[in-house]
């Protein structure tokens, strides 16, 4: 058998570029919203709760476009993200429930 070494180069497909552009402009200017407030506004929850949100943003755009789960069917994303909101409910009842044992001793 004869081997072959021919490499076949594809066109660059533009739109995927631009998207990917897109997608990291996105990411760019949600992060320097966070290091605008993080140097700009003092510390409170209310700074917390942007940088949750920012942050949830962050994560829904990575992965949505470079783990590729944006583009599968609802039925795996739905199934990912159902046991996520039960183990962060999970998490808030926790934290919230040893804060209340701190505050009866």
């Amino acid at each position: 058998m004869e081997e072959t070494t021919e490499i076949i180069v594809q066109p660059v497909d533009k739109s995927k570029v631009r998207h990917l552009l897109k997608v990291a402009l996105i990411l760019f200017i949600v992060t320097i919203i966070e290091f605008v407030i993080a140097f700009t506004m003092e510390s409170s929850p209310l700074r917390t709760s942007i940088f949750i949100g920012l942050t949830i943003v962050k994560a829904f755009y990575i992965v949505s476009e470079f783990m590729h789960l944006g583009h599968e069917a609802k039925v795996l994303i739905w199934s990912i993200l159902i046991p996520m909101l039960f183990v962060v409910w999970l998490i808030i009842a926790l934290l919230m429930e040893g804060n209340a044992i701190l505050l009866v001793h």
